[in-house]
């Protein structure tokens, strides 16, 4: 049986598939400075340019690029949406883990509680 993913968790595996990749990552950096060939964006990888089509495709997929056809050039443009969306699903977690770790730090801080002691003569 197939379960049924929500859009927007589909859409999360996509983004995260793509990220997962260092290569991806790298390109996308690349990206965030502004438009770049497919060529620019092989360049530093010394891969062939079908090497980094793939890579440009599962960015695509994932929505976090965008390619425009100029001619014979492929241009590439970081599409920053999608990050975002990433980005609010890991902040709940971020949020989630802080607040975990201030109580808890909290509760370190306190000072121990002072406890009686006992002598052996006190059984009278």
């Amino acid at each position: 049986m197939v379960e049924h993913i929500p859009h927007t968790a589909s859409r999360l595996d996509h983004i995260f598939h793509a990220l997962a990749d260092p290569t991806r990552r790298a390109m996308l950096n690349h990206l965030a400075m502004g438009e770049r060939t497919v060529s620019e964006l092989a360049e530093p990888f010394a891969m062939s340019l079908a090497g980094a089509s793939k890579h440009i495709k599962a960015l695509e997929a994932a929505g976090l690029v965008a390619r425009q056809i100029r001619g014979r050039q492929h241009l590439c443009r970081l599409q920053p949406d999608r990050l975002a969306e990433a980005h609010e699903w890991l902040s709940f977690y971020e949020r989630f883990w802080t607040e975990r770790l201030d109580a808890l730090d909290a509760l370190l801080r306190q000072p121990e509680p002072v406890l009686p002691i006992e002598t052996k003569g006190d059984d009278a």
